[in-house]
């Protein structure tokens, strides 16, 4: 026993044994950015987690699924298209590992997990954002305006995962127009 509040016991999980764990015992689940399209949550996801739930103790709660997203957002276009290109540099590295090409086959796209690799073995660090299509960015990532992100969120999550990680603004001018999007999130 701890002297605290029950804590609860969320689980960053990939692969189909972790998600199915996550069912089985956790409280939750924070998905791995790379693993946030709503094609692989359904396809991949959620099916390893009920996998799991279905031999949970009936006394806990279901799990709580997070999807812990990447999110380019800003107060003007300008700002918005720079965090693009910022996580386009984050994404294009993380997907360079082989770890995480599971989202990328399921689309049919290994191939741009084989080239980003084939880029960091070369060191060729400074390529790598310009060899993630839009495409695959737009699959992993929200982008818009700090007003558009609770229609953007709901369009894409609604009904889906239980709660939604987002990125903190990197400028601190950015915390009041994020904390009101924040709030028209919590308000749907």
């Amino acid at each position: 026993p701890i002297d605290a509040p029950d804590v609860a016991i969320m689980l960053g999980a990939v692969g189909p044994r972790m998600l199915a764990l996550v069912g089985e015992v956790a409280d939750g689940l924070h998905t791995h950015p790379t693993n946030t399209s709503t094609r692989y949550l359904r396809e991949a996801i959620l099916p390893n987690v009920a996998a799991g739930v279905a031999k949970r103790d009936p006394a806990l709660g279901a799990p709580l699924i997070c999807a812990n997203e990447l999110v380019a957002a800003g107060s003007d276009a300008a700002t918005v298209a720079a965090e693009r290109e910022r996580f386009r540099s984050t994404l294009a590295f993380v997907f360079s590992t082989p770890a995480y090409w599971p989202s990328l086959d399921l689309f049919g796209w290994k191939d741009v997990g084989e080239r980003l690799l084939a880029l960091t073995r070369e060191g060729r660090w400074k390529e790598m954002a310009a060899a993630l299509p839009d495409h695959v960015l737009d699959e992993f990532l929200v982008s818009g305006r700090y007003e558009e992100l609770p229609d953007a969120l709901a369009s894409r999550f609604g009904g889906l995962v239980d709660r939604i990680t987002l990125t903190v603004p990197s400028d601190p001018k950015n915390d009041a127009a994020c904390a009101k999007s924040i709030a028209a999130i919590r308000a749907r």
